[in-house]
């Protein structure tokens, strides 16, 4: 096993006293191509090119001697740091940090960044990736080769956002550059860059923020809001009919027991077809959640519009009618079928999300969508939900509604 691994890290500055002790006694050093071909490197010593970070790290634990290795930024920060210290490796680590390249790219663009989420985009993660972007008007990615600005942009497509794309950060060929994301795909980007984000309302952290990243606290308290926050009146019926009216779909119950079931999180794309008053997608898009609205009536579309105005949220409102508006739509991970029936559940679980949940006001009609689900391979469960509500001043039942509320799972893919 090594004797001692000295983890430096690098961000095109003079490497500190420390830095510079730890390689000039190294019998090992791995890193980039741009690192090993730093003068600080002994020329005796063995050079590792940084590839897969667990053969690296096997090679080095087996190494007799004094092990360094050398990463962009601050390596305890989406590094190297995280590997090197499993277990399994048995490894002493020693860090000899430097500024991340999160820190660099938003310093380059003159902004704060306590408020920013921090993503790292590869192509195996590229699509939660986006969703963050989608969700939140402050994101910095970490990119990787195949999941870059122009990547970003392309799954961005009807989402406008603003990206300061900063490559190679620290070195002779930094380079900084502002376009819309629907540019991005135009040029070819060099490795490594990162990717700043911006579009939608203004952060929490504008005034000073306690918390980094996206404040759990701003907005009003509850999972799910009275229904007089969406409207001054109730409807029965898909869509909810008037301006200002709930259908029956979005009642504050059956709405909660819809958010539980489909447990909505930061990365996740969320549709809610049959938006209405936008009730279900703003609580969605509170959660962290991508959303995007889809309803065939202009007036619901325009009402989930300024329900995510009045929430601070971001979400995309698609003007359609489902199943057909559903075709050209990035993969969801959760849907909620608020309107449209049997056949749009049908639709929907053709395209295998995680979880689906709708609901029915008679026992037949869900059936019928219990076993449709259950013909998709979803496991699934039903409930009959009634709620009353009360006149507290004289405890008398003011109105009743009944509803199914179903779910399905899909087994693969869970959770």
């Amino acid at each position: 096993m090594a004797d001692r691994v000295t983890v430096i890290g690098w961000d095109g500055s003079p490497l500190t006293a420390a830095a510079r002790g730890a390689l000039g006694a190294a019998t090992l050093v791995a890193g980039a191509a741009h690192h090993l071909a730093l003068p600080e490197v002994p020329p005796a010593a063995e050079r590792i090119r940084l590839g897969s970070l667990p053969l690296a790290a096997r090679r080095i634990a087996a190494h007799r001697g004094t092990a360094v290795v050398l990463a962009d930024g601050d390596p305890g920060f989406f590094g190297v740091v995280r590997t090197l210290r499993a277990p399994e490796y048995g490894l002493e680590v020693e860090v000899v940090p430097a500024v991340s390249s999160v820190a660099t790219a938003f310093a380059r663009a003159g902004m704060p960044w306590d408020d920013a989420q921090v993503v790292v985009a590869h192509p195996r993660t590229l699509r939660r990736a986006v969703n963050v972007c989608r969700a939140h008007p402050k994101v910095a990615v970490l990119t990787a080769p195949g999941a870059g600005p122009a990547e970003l942009g392309l799954l961005l497509e009807g989402v406008h956002r603003t990206f300061v794309i900063c490559e190679e950060l620290g070195t002779e060929r930094e380079q900084v550059s502002v376009v819309t994301s629907d540019k991005a795909a135009d040029h070819t980007w060099r490795d490594p860059n990162v990717v700043i984000v911006i579009g939608g309302p203004a952060g929490a952290g504008e005034g000073g923020g306690w918390i980094a990243g996206r404040d759990p606290g701003t907005g009003p308290r509850g999972w799910v809001q009275p229904d007089a926050s969406y409207a001054a009146g109730t409807a029965h019926g898909p869509g909810g009919g008037a301006a200002g009216v709930l259908g029956e779909g979005e009642r504050e119950v059956l709405r909660a027991a819809q958010l539980a079931r489909l447990g909505p999180r930061t990365g996740d794309l969320v549709w809610d077809i049959g938006c209405g008053a936008g009730a279900f997608a703003a609580e969605a898009a509170r959660a962290g959640a991508a959303v995007i609205a889809v309803d065939h009536d202009p007036a619901a579309c325009t009402r989930t519009e300024g329900a995510a105005r009045r929430f601070g949220v971001q979400l995309q409102v698609v003007y359609g009618s489902a199943p057909h508006v559903l075709e050209n739509l990035p993969e969801p991970d959760v849907v909620r079928v608020g309107g449209g029936g049997p056949a749009v559940v049908s639709a929907v679980a053709d395209r295998r999300p995680r979880r689906i949940v709708t609901h029915a006001a008679t026992r037949d009609a869900a059936e019928r969508v219990g076993r449709d689900l259950t013909e998709h391979g979803y496991q699934v469960q039903c409930a009959l939900i009634q709620s009353v509500e009360l006149d507290t001043r004289a405890w008398t039942e003011t109105e009743r509604n009944v509803a199914f509320l179903l779910s399905g799972v899909l087994p693969d893919r869970a959770p």
